[in-house]
């Protein structure tokens, strides 16, 4: 049996031009062959440790693009949600902070961070695998890592891409791409990752590297820590189900990899970072996407003439426990 898979789905269409539009004024995509010399101005730059996501976009012209992006989205919405439903303009660049030194109570944060809504079902994993591509489509970013909090969620991360990677390859006329997992076992892959000038695709769980300890933050024979090769190529950094990652530790670790984005991915998340798009349960339900959750009972509803029990309370003894 073969998956088929819609293309034009206008929800996810929509959140995914969320993103690719947030990055307007960002140089397009070069031909291949002039990227691999490093154009000045280009959207990849060729580092010592490999091929990286470059962004030349300034602060101010990002946050004018974020709040266009909230904006057309908020014009989108029928008039009578417009209010209810709509998405508050960043007055600012939001920020995640966390402590660096509990200690000392010294805070750094990650730097640009996008929030995407999706409710549960309606395809947020295909959504965030697609925005891939299509900012290595209008941009050429080619270096991107999946965050997952969980083995199994990481499980289902690489089973998604393969059985969507077809489906992708033809949308896009089969672009050079590889997608790995992370295995410590096998660290000569993120040297491949950061060389690599096809698209890259990492999936790592986040408790492989929020400790000093861990094998990819230590120091090799080589003199470098394999992280190093992740943190050279500037990734944009997706994070699946990120309300799952809002400690300190792991804001911290996340922040390590140096990446040029952070896209945050969830139905349930706890902080909204620069809120991008929104797809809620009530969205999604009047879109037909999801159903409605009903709640049954044992009895019916305003059946005044039935029998009823009141409780008034419970006394405790050695032995019993009686009931008025």
């Amino acid at each position: 049996m073969k998956l088929q898979f819609d293309s034009q789905q206008e929800f996810q269409l929509s959140a995914i031009q969320a993103v690719v539009d947030v990055f307007e004024g960002q140089p397009l995509r070069q031909g291949d062959f002039e990227i691999s010399f490093g154009i000045e101005g280009a959207s990849i730059a060729l580092t010592e440790q490999g091929v990286g996501n470059r962004l030349v976009l300034s602060e101010e012209q990002l946050l004018e693009n974020i709040r266009a992006v909230q904006q057309s989205y908020n014009e989108t919405l029928p008039k009578e949600q417009q209010t209810s439903n709509g998405i508050p303009l960043s007055g600012q660049l939001e920020r995640c902070h966390y402590l660096k030194d509990e200690a000392s109570e010294q805070s750094d944060f990650i730097p640009l961070n996008l929030t995407v809504e999706m409710e549960t079902g309606t395809g947020k994993s295909y959504t965030y695998l697609r925005t891939i591509f299509e900012l290595n489509r209008v941009y050429g970013f080619k270096k991107f890592v999946v965050v997952v909090p969980s083995v199994a969620i990481r499980e289902g991360a690489i089973k998604n891409m393969e059985i969507t990677e077809e489906h992708f390859r033809e949308l896009y006329g089969n672009p050079p791409f590889n997608y790995m997992m992370y295995d410590s076992g096998k660290l000569a892959a993120l040297r491949n990752f950061a060389v690599s000038d096809a698209i890259q695709v990492l999936v790592i769980n986040i408790d492989s590297f929020t400790k000093d300890s861990n094998i990819i933050n230590t120091v090799r024979e080589t003199g470098v820590k394999p992280i190093e090769y992740i943190q050279a190529t500037n990734p944009f950094v997706i994070v699946d189900e990120p309300q799952n990652m809002e400690t300190d530790i792991r804001k911290a670790a996340i922040h390590n990899l140096n990446p040029l984005c952070t896209l945050r991915y969830s139905a349930t998340h706890r902080n909204l970072y620069n809120l991008v798009y929104s797809l809620n349960p009530v969205q999604a339900y009047d879109l037909g996407l999801v159903k409605q959750i009903e709640v049954d009972g044992i009895t019916s509803d305003n059946n005044y003439n039935a029998a009823f029990i009141h409780f008034k309370g419970a006394q405790a003894g050695k032995k019993t426990l009686k009931a008025k």
